[in-house]
């Protein structure tokens, strides 16, 4: 290789690198920033009845509550039934007798000082003992598109089984809540109707701990961002 086809290399690598430092990358943190909410402050856990922290957050949805709803139900996930004595009868009658139970009913856990506002599940095999669900609460701050802001709580239900604090009957989640995180974000733009996802790095200072139930938690520390594409309406 000659002399002037090395500066003209070095020259090309030197252009592409201003190019992408001092103008790529300060654009697409501009659009980054105005993507998200300010969410300093916003508890990362959340906590049961008594007060013991609960399940991490690690996803966020942009959208109405309609469209919420929607956009869930064409990726296949079911809202849950609410608690009842009757639920909790069928939910364990199933998982012995190992029936499925698609809208299976989830705990209360709180943030906000309240329960969870939307809950969705997904059912994983022919069993309740199994699952994929994630619970939304809505934010009191909004979307940069003016559009409310749901903070979620994702986790996969991996067994059934004795609280290791409590002792009572609960579902036992799988560590990695980071694979259940990603398994809601990439349902979900599968259905066509997400506009945008963004990583909101380092929204977990704490990487790692124990949910209610007594269960192992890890987290790279970033929640997902989706915003739904708003259904149109009046034609």
């Amino acid at each position: 290789m000659s002399l002037n086809s090395t500066t003209a290399y070095a020259l090309a690598a030197l252009l592409v690198w201003a190019l992408i430092a001092y103008l790529v990358m300060p654009l697409w943190w501009e659009r980054y920033a105005k993507e998200h909410p300010d969410l300093d402050g916003v508890p990362g856990i959340t906590e049961t009845g008594s007060g013991i922290p609960g399940d991490p957050i690690n996803v966020a949805i942009g959208g109405a509550e309609s469209d919420v709803r929607a956009v869930f139900a064409a990726a296949g996930w079911s809202p849950a039934d609410p608690l009842s004595l009757k639920s909790d009868a069928r939910i364990a009658a199933d998982a012995v007798l190992d029936r499925p139970y698609a809208d299976a009913p989830v705990s209360k856990l709180f943030l906000f000082g309240r329960k969870e506002d939307l809950a969705f599940e997904m059912a994983s095999g022919s069993s309740p003992r199994a699952r994929h669900h994630v619970r939304f609460w809505r934010a009191p701050m909004t979307h940069s598109s003016g559009a409310p802001l749901w903070l979620g709580s994702a986790s996969f239900d991996d067994s059934v089984g004795l609280s290791h604090t409590t002792g009572q009957i609960t579902h036992h989640i799988s560590a990695d809540i980071d694979a259940e995180r990603d398994h809601v974000i990439s349902s979900l733009k599968s259905t066509g109707r997400v506009a945008t996802v963004f990583p909101v790095m380092d929204f977990h200072k704490v990487r790692d701990g124990r949910n209610g139930g007594g269960d192992p938690w890890h987290t790279d520390g970033t929640l997902m961002l989706a915003v739904i594409n708003a259904v149109e309406t009046g034609k």
